[in-house]
């Protein structure tokens, strides 16, 4: 990978890594680079700069740009799941997806490097599957949690349809800032929900399910 003649100026003195610290500490610098500048500024020396090390230990790490910029996607993968609210696991439509503003305050650039790599798979087709990965585990993690809320569970139209509610706020509040409209636009579709579950109670009821009256 050429280093760009415009790499960014050193942002905090080189430090010495220790064993198991490396791979990672790289990893969450790459995703820093690309968030601030696109992957046009991903380079061994910017990453190197970033996480104040030399860029030799980027070269150790990672064989090439492409190993670098998957091996990225797969870190934000683990992380933005880990911190993510769309599986609170509780089953309660008051949980689901709280937090999600703080998320995004909290840790913008994961957001940005994820945006960034959508936008450039749409002109190298070989990040795709790295695309598809990501977003199969944000589509199970919502399908699991919508089935623990709705009595009638939840198919793949309207998990995708729930997750872009999600994603379009989380694209608003990356650029647009305002985390209280997020917050606001959350319990209206949390209202939508408890509308969904309203109805597949109402859909199990049968006739003679009042108590005494014997089924028809």
């Amino acid at each position: 990978m050429a280093d760009s003649a415009d790499a960014p100026e050193s942002r905090q003195p080189r430090r010495r890594l220790h064993y198991g610290e490396g791979r990672e500490a790289l990893l969450t610098a790459a995703v820093r680079v690309v968030a601030r500048g696109g992957l046009r500024k991903l380079t061994y020396r910017a990453v190197a700069q970033e996480a104040g090390v030399t860029h030799g230990l980027v070269v150790h790490h990672f064989g090439s740009r492409d190993a670098l910029i998957e091996e990225a996607l797969a870190h934000t993968i683990r992380t933005s799941l880990n911190i993510s609210a769309l599986e609170p696991g509780t089953g309660k439509v008051a949980d689901f997806s709280t937090g999600l503003s703080d998320m995004v305050t909290a840790d913008p650039d994961t957001q940005a490097f994820q945006y960034e790599l959508l936008l450039e798979a749409r002109r190298r087709p070989e990040l795709l599957p790295q695309i598809r990965a990501l977003y199969d585990e944000y589509f199970d993690a919502t399908r699991r949690e919508l089935s623990r809320m709705l009595p009638a569970g939840a198919d793949t139209a309207l998990t995708r349809l729930v997750f872009a509610a999600l994603e379009g706020l989380v694209l608003h509040q990356l650029v647009l800032g305002e985390p209280g409209v997020t917050d606001a636009a959350l319990e209206e579709l949390r209202s939508l929900l408890r509308l969904l579950d309203a109805d597949g109670d109402a859909d199990g009821d049968t006739v003679g399910d009042t108590p005494g009256e014997a089924p028809a």
